[in-house]
């Protein structure tokens, strides 16, 4: 029997479509990469293989879930597979350098970016930079992992010299130009199926850790808002804008993802982060009547009733 294949290292970030996909009645079998083989003679079996694993697998307990997951996507395409979000998906996922790197190739301005391993060249990527403040963050994160607001070179030594500097899983540390948003706040704009779906506008003021799957919520017309002052209502992104980001994606045979970005003073957008999944918030979708899951659910279910 043709089924969906969900592979992932979060119970949390899948029920959710799990229960989409049972309403719809489509077989799928939940496939934990938190650890397992990779049998590269055999042939997989007949299915739609969703890929849905997170950078930020090693603070569950996950720490080779994506490089594993890595090694079944190839093995999934070599062998003719449908595969949605694939091995162009996974590495961007873990990797913020190769994320600014592809999307600059497709004409989409990100933030003034320098990687370095260790607290020396650390401290020379700052200099480099000669922007202040800047900001330091983790290269393979998730969560807003690492991320630091520094404002010298003598802060930025005595950081990394204190008992909070922790490097990134990968040992590089991004120093980064650091944005400062013309009204406080980033936007995440959403795409299932690489079609744009919708958009978040979050107050950015409380810091970087800013999931807007925990407690945003959905407009009537597709946009978002929350009863929490940090979500706010995001009218839909220009047409331009949206074209540009859903070209991206099919340049890097990515169907399921999440754009952050942000906009300064002079009205210049910058793209920061790359989320290979779709968010999910229930309150949310009850009030907009759009459901984020029942869409992915609906697409996976049409790519297998395609083979």
């Amino acid at each position: 029997m043709k089924k969906v294949y969900i592979l992932h290292e979060n119970s949390d970030w899948t029920k959710h479509l799990i229960a989409r996909l049972e309403e719809l009645n489509v077989p799928y079998e939940d496939w934990h990469l938190g650890e397992g083989q990779v049998d590269i003679h055999a042939l997989p079996e007949d299915g739609v293989y969703y890929n849905r694993m997170s950078a930020s697998s090693h603070t569950r307990g996950n720490r080779y879930a994506p490089e594993l997951t890595e090694h079944v996507l190839s093995w999934l395409e070599e062998k003719g597979a449908r595969v949605i979000n694939g091995t162009g998906a996974i590495n961007l996922e873990v990797s913020k350098l190769k994320q600014y790197m592809a999307l600059q190739k497709h004409g989409i301005q990100t933030p003034k970016t320098i990687g370095a391993v260790g607290k020396e060249n650390i401290v020379k990527a700052a200099e480099q930079l000669n922007q202040f403040p800047f900001i330091i963050k983790h290269n393979r994160a998730g969560k807003g992992l690492g991320v630091q607001l520094l404002y010298s070179i003598d802060e930025l030594r005595d950081y990394l010299n204190g008992p909070d500097f922790e490097e990134s899983i990968d040992g590089i540390t991004l120093v980064q130009q650091y944005i400062q948003s013309v009204d406080g706040h980033i936007v995440r704009s959403e795409f299932i199926g690489g079609q744009y779906f919708y958009a978040v506008k979050v107050d950015s003021s409380d810091g970087f850790e800013l999931c807007p799957a925990d407690i945003c919520q959905i407009g009537p017309d597709g946009e978002i808002l929350s009863e929490e002052s940090k979500f706010t209502i995001v009218d839909r992104l220009p047409e331009e804008h949206i074209q540009k980001y859903e070209a991206f994606l099919k340049g890097q045979g990515i169907d399921v993802a999440a754009l952050e970005f942000i906009i300064d003073k002079n009205g210049e957008v910058y793209t920061y982060d790359v989320n290979t999944n779709t968010n999910y918030n229930e309150d949310a979708e009850k009030v907009a009547d759009k459901y984020a899951m029942l869409e992915l659910a609906t697409y996976l279910k049409a790519e297998l009733d395609q083979l």
